[in-house]
């Protein structure tokens, strides 16, 4: 039996999970098909490595990230598992997107950085990417409206209290439940309303 060719040996995948669902699996499963590899680099991993961006001015927002950078490791590692992917091959760290300086103390810089494209965000990471010389590839680009799932719709049902848990992987339902993600955001919510009267 032949070993698999990998278009590189290491590729680094940006993303915010907040929550992770079946689309960003997806996303992930494509990447890591293509290297031997995958470092998930967890984006906005705490509020001091978030910055704000007008290519989407609502990723900095406190609604939009509910999940601590530990909650998203532990939802990525047991969906990555659930989805049949070694431990050995893969690592979880925090990437401070909107930082691109910094970007050298927490993902390997050889590495092929994957993106996806679907509005000017997408464009923006990529451009962060080459700003720097760094390899990328483009997994997909597709309009807004052919995007799918998106994390901003399941955080919108849960403060609606309607039905989310058919959009994310059965590993990260059971953690989203238990860790009452749902009330989080809904707490989040009327917080937000307060602040605004």
């Amino acid at each position: 039996m032949t070993a698999k060719k990998y278009l590189a040996d290491t590729g680094v995948i940006p993303g915010r999970f907040q929550v992770l669902h079946n689309d960003h699996m997806r996303y992930l499963l494509a990447a890591k098909n293509l290297c031997s590899h995958l470092v998930v680099g967890v984006t906005n991993p705490d509020p001091t490595l978030t910055g704000e961006d007008p290519a989407d001015p609502e990723r900095s927002k406190p609604l939009s990230n509910p999940l601590t950078f530990f909650e998203r490791s532990v939802m990525l590692s047991r969906a990555l598992t659930e989805a049949g992917i070694d431990h050995g091959e893969y690592s979880i760290v925090p990437l401070p997107i909107n930082f691109p300086e910094l970007y050298r103390y927490y993902v390997p810089m050889d590495a092929l950085f994957f993106v996806s494209i679907y509005d000017n965000w997408g464009r923006k990471k990529l451009e962060f990417f080459e700003s720097l010389g760094l390899k990328t590839h483009v997994l997909w680009e597709v309009k807004p409206e052919e995007k799918g799932i998106s994390a901003a719709e399941v955080r919108s049902l849960m403060v609606r209290g309607e039905t989310w848990q058919h959009l994310v992987p059965d590993s990260c339902t059971q953690l989203l439940e238990a860790w009452n993600i749902p009330e989080r955001l809904r707490t989040i919510s009327e917080n937000n309303s307060l602040s605004h009267q």
